[in-house]
Order: structure tokens, then sequence, then C-alpha cells
């Protein structure tokens, strides 16, 4: 599907799929063909197994937009919680969580795409003592990346842009860009999205059409994700804000809370076809 010269798509774990052949279901009874899809589950299965699963995403033509990698062991509880397992940040699940990356990355070349999106770790300040070991690993990271001809893609939310992008300059990495997600930068009180979008525009190279509101507590307590058009994004401002960046490329719509997922991922399609310009 495009609209407004956007390819939609959907990230695949926001469908709960039951296997690959469930997501494929899903897929086309939203009228989409374009998947960001979750790579962690299927490096983790044996070779006959990942076989069979990718044979479903195969034979149903499905096209990815990107591949996803998230950790077990990352607690999203609260902000304090994610603070201190996500990403790449602790040092008791570092080895395993490269490996995990090293495999994603395999698994993403064999599938034809062009990028792996990842949330790193809330990366310290330039000051801490920490700062230059995590902006190692993802260097390492991305090293791993591009022996398989793959960028790295960070997602928005976690810092405010101008330290993301202080942050993109200290790793000095060619193929390390940015996945914006708009609702992020809402839930965990990380400033202004659309502000964030003028700052970051040469970063981008994926985006999540995702939607939020905030907490009384910004950055301390979870704000509420929404269906995408029914929170604090504003679908009209931030669609306008990426057309005047130069954004052309995907919208892969993300839900991660509600029981009626399809129903909101219909509601998200709807709003990207009345507000976009």
């Amino acid at each position: 599907m495009q609209l407004h010269g956007h390819t939609i798509a959907v990230c695949s774990w926001s469908l709960q799929p039951a296997g690959m052949g469930d997501l494929v279901s899903k897929v086309n009874e939203l009228g989409l063909q374009h998947v960001q899809l979750a790579l962690g589950d299927l490096v983790m299965l044996d070779d006959k197994r990942k076989h069979q699963e990718l044979g479903h995403l195969r034979a149903a033509k499905i096209q990815f937009t990107g591949g996803m990698i998230a950790f077990a062991g990352e607690d999203y509880s609260t902000i304090d919680a994610i603070r201190r397992t996500g990403g790449f940040v602790p040092d008791d699940s570092w080895p395993l969580r490269l490996r995990i990356a090293r495999q994603a990355a395999a698994l993403a070349e064999e599938l034809g795409m062009k990028h792996v999106m990842t949330h790193v770790g809330f990366v310290p300040p330039v000051k801490d003592a920490r700062h230059g070991v995590i902006v190692d690993r993802v260097r390492q990271v991305a090293s791993i990346l591009a022996e398989h001809k793959l960028d790295l893609l960070m997602e928005t939310g976690q810092e405010p842009a101008h330290e993301l992008l202080t942050f993109l300059s200290d790793l000095k990495s060619p193929n390390v860009h940015i996945n914006f997600d708009p609702a992020n930068m809402i839930l965990y009180g990380a400033g202004d999205p659309i502000e964030a979008v003028k700052l970051l525009s040469k970063h981008i190279r994926h985006v999540h059409a995702k939607d939020a509101t905030a907490s009384s507590k910004p950055g301390t307590e979870w704000g509420s994700e929404v269906p995408f058009g029914t929170g604090q994004v504003n679908a009209a401002r931030f669609l306008g804000a990426l057309k005047e960046a130069g954004y052309a490329g995907p919208l892969s719509i993300e839900r991660e809370a509600g029981n009626q997922r399809m129903t909101d991922m219909h509601t998200a399609i709807e709003t990207i076809r009345s507000n976009g310009k």
C-alpha cells in the first residue's frame, strides 16, 4: 500500500502473531504487503524450523522495510527499569546480545533487508565514565552490520533529540542512522517530536506511525501509548514535518498496547490516509 508517497507497513510484533503463517494472514487482512520484521525469535530457531517459518513469508511475497532486534531481559515495567536493562547497556548481557545481533545481521542480509533497528539503550551523558563504553559497543554492532551491507537504526525516544545528535557525532559510524518514533518522545518525556524531526531530519531512514499521551511526570513515569491519530503526536503536523524534511520512506505502524490490535491498525491506516498531503 502506498499513501501520500509512503510505503505503509506494519511492525510484525504489533500483530502478536502465533507464527509467520499467522503474520501473513493478518498482514493480508490489513491490505498491506510490507513488514518491519522482528528477527529475535527467528534466529533462535533450528535451521529446519526457521526454513519452514521463512517459507510462509516467501510464499506470500511479503516485503520488508527492515528488521528489528529486541532482547530477553529488557524490562519495560518502568522507565528506570529499562534504563538499567535496555539494549547494550547491561554488562552481564552484552556478550549474548552482541551474538544475537550478529545472527540477526546474517538473517537480515539473507532476507534482502537494508537495515536493522534496535534500542541501543540509554546513552550515558558525555561526561559519564560509561559514555565511551556504550559508544564502543554500538560501534561494534554497527561494524558487524556493515559486514552484511546493513545499516543500524537507533530508535528515538530515550534521549532528547539534541543528545541523540551528539551521540551520532561521537560514533562516527557512517552506517548508523535513525528509526524515528514520535510516540516514544512523548512516552519517555524526551521532547516535542515535531521539533525532533526538524533537528534529526538528515539521519532519519525509517519511521514508526505510533501515538501516545504524556504522563503527569514526564521522564519519570510512562505516558500511555494509544492508536495512531488519537494521541498527542498530532498526525497532520507530524506527517507534514516529515514531508518538509524530505522524508519519503516507509511508515511502519506500531502498536504495543491494547487488545484490539487489528482495529487499531485500521485506525492508523485511515489516519495516514486522511492526514497526509
